[in-house]
C-alpha cells in the first residue's frame, strides 16, 4: 500500500485568513484521507472500481451536505469549510470528491432549498449520514451544455406522474438510491423530480471503459414510463433556475478541489526533485526543474487566493454565478498544467501508479469538462464583462 507522506503547501500564509474551526475541518479531513484514501486509490482505480467502503467515512468526516443546517442531518458549516473538505478530498482523488460533489450540491442542496418540507425531512438526514447516497440527471446523450434542449419530460397521470427519457455522464448513478432528476413538463417547463431506485421503468446501466474517473462510478439513467408520485416533485422551482443552481454549488466546490489535486502533484514533483540524482545531484538543483516548481507554487498560491475570497463572497450570499465561474475554469486548467508538468518531471515513473501525478491527470481531463466546459465557462466571464451573449 501505498504512504502518504503529502505536506500542505501555503506560500502567503493563507491560513491565517482562516478561522481555527476551518483548520481544524482542514486538518481532519487531510488525515483522513491519508488513512483511508491513499493507501486503496491506485488499486481501484487501476481496477475502475469505486471503493464503496469509505462512503461511511465521507458522511463521518462531514463532506455529505456541510453546509445543510444541522436540523435536517448536515454540518451546519459555512462555505469555506466546505471548500476545504472539497479540497482535501480531492488532494485523495477527483473521483471520490466526485461522489461527495453530487451528494452535497447535486443532491442534498436542491431538496434543501427547492423541495418541500416534506422531503427535506424524508431524505436529507439518510443522505447526510450516507444511508442514502443521491445523483443528478441534468445531462442526456444530445444535450450537454445546452440543457434547455433536454427531452426528458413527463406527464400527468393523476396522483402521479409517467417519466420517459436518459441522462448520461451521471456521477454515483448505479448504486445510488435516488436520482434528482431535471425534466420537462407538459408546458415545457424545467421541473425537478425526485426518482427513487425501485420505481418500475427506472434503470441505471453503467458505464465502462473510462479512462478518467476511474475510481469513480458512473452511469445512464434510463426512464422508461416511470410513475413518479407528484409528492416527489419539487414545489418551489421551474426552469433551468433550478439545475444551474445546484452547478453554481458544485462549481464553487471544484474550484476548492482542483487545488487539492495540483497540491498533490507539486508535493510529489517537489519531493522527488530533492531525492532524484542525475549528473551527480539532485535534479532540483537544475533551473529548468526550479523554474517548473516556482510556477506551480505560484499557480497553486493565487488560486488559494482566489477561492477563499470566492468562499467570503459565497457566505455573505454575494457570490456571482459568473464569479464561480472564473474560480471553477482557472483552478481546473491551473491543476491539470501543474499534473502535465510533474508527471514530465518524474519522467518514466510519472506514468506509473507508484506516484499519484498521471491519475490526477487524467481525472482533471474530466473535471475540466463536466460541470460546465473549460470554453463555456470562458463564455460566461466574457458574457459578465461585455453584457454580450455568445451564445446564440
Amino acid at each position: 500500500m501505498a504512504h502518504d507522506r503529502f505536506q500542505g503547501h501555503d506560500y502567503y500564509q493563507v491560513d491565517e485568513l482562516l478561522t481555527e474551526e476551518h483548520l481544524l475541518i482542514r486538518n481532519s479531513v487531510r488525515e483522513w484521507v491519508k488513512k483511508e484514501v491513499s493507501p486503496i486509490i491506485e488499486d481501484y482505480a487501476q481496477r475502475a472500481e469505486f471503493p464503496k467502503q469509505i462512503l461511511k467515512g465521507l458522511a463521518d468526516i462531514g463532506a455529505f451536505g456541510p453546509y445543510i443546517p444541522t436540523e435536517y442531518g448536515g454540518g451546519g458549516l459555512d462555505q469555506i469549510s466546505y471548500g476545504l473538505i472539497m479540497q482535501e478530498v480531492e488532494r485523495g482523488d477527483s473521483g471520490i470528491r466526485s461522489t461527495a460533489s453530487v451528494q452535497s450540491s447535486l443532491v442534498m442542496y436542491p431538496i434543501f432549498t427547492y423541495g418541500s418540507e416534506e422531503q427535506r425531512k424524508k431524505y436529507l438526514p439518510s443522505l447526510a449520514k450516507g444511508e442514502m447516497i443521491g445523483c443528478f440527471g441534468l445531462t442526456e446523450p444530445d444535450h450537454g451544455s445546452n440543457p434547455s434542449g433536454m427531452i426528458t419530460n413527463f406527464k400527468d397521470a393523476g396522483d402521479h406522474v409517467i417519466l420517459n427519457g436518459a441522462k448520461m455522464w451521471i456521477s454515483n448513478a448505479p448504486f445510488a438510491h435516488l436520482a434528482v432528476v431535471w425534466a420537462k413538463d407538459e408546458n415545457g417547463d424545467i421541473r425537478g423530480l425526485i426518482v427513487e431506485r425501485g420505481m418500475e421503468g427506472f434503470t441505471t446501466p453503467e458505464t465502462h471503459g473510462k479512462w478518467s474517473l476511474r475510481a469513480s462510478a458512473t452511469g445512464e439513467l434510463v426512464f422508461d414510463n416511470v410513475k413518479v408520485p407528484k409528492s416527489n416533485i419539487f414545489p418551489e422551482v421551474k426552469g433551468l433556475k433550478g439545475p444551474l443552481g445546484c452547478l453554481n454549488s458544485a462549481r464553487y466546490g471544484i474550484a476548492w478541489g482542483a487545488i487539492g489535486a495540483a497540491m498533490d502533484c507539486y508535493d510529489t514533483a517537489l519531493r522527488y526533485s530533492q531525492e532524484r540524482i542525475q549528473f551527480g545531484r539532485p535534479i532540483g538543483g537544475f533551473q529548468l526543474q526550479q523554474k517548473k516548481l516556482a510556477e506551480m507554487i505560484t499557480e497553486i498560491t493565487k488560486a488559494q487566493l482566489l477561492t477563499w475570497r470566492l468562499g467570503v463572497l459565497k457566505n455573505e450570499n454575494r457570490a456571482t454565478p459568473a464569479q464561480i465561474s472564473m474560480a471553477k475554469r482557472n483552478n481546473v486548467n491551473m491543476a491539470i498544467t501543474i499534473a502535465r508538468e510533474a508527471r514530465q518531471m518524474l519522467g518514466g515513473m510519472g506514468i506509473t501508479g507508484e506516484y499519484p501525478i498521471m491519475r490526477h491527470m487524467m481525472n482533471l481531463e474530466s473535471v475540466i469538462t463536466y460541470e460546465g466546459t473549460h470554453d463555456i465557462h470562458l463564455l460566461i466571464t466574457g458574457m459578465d464583462v461585455t453584457g454580450l451573449n455568445a451564445f446564440t
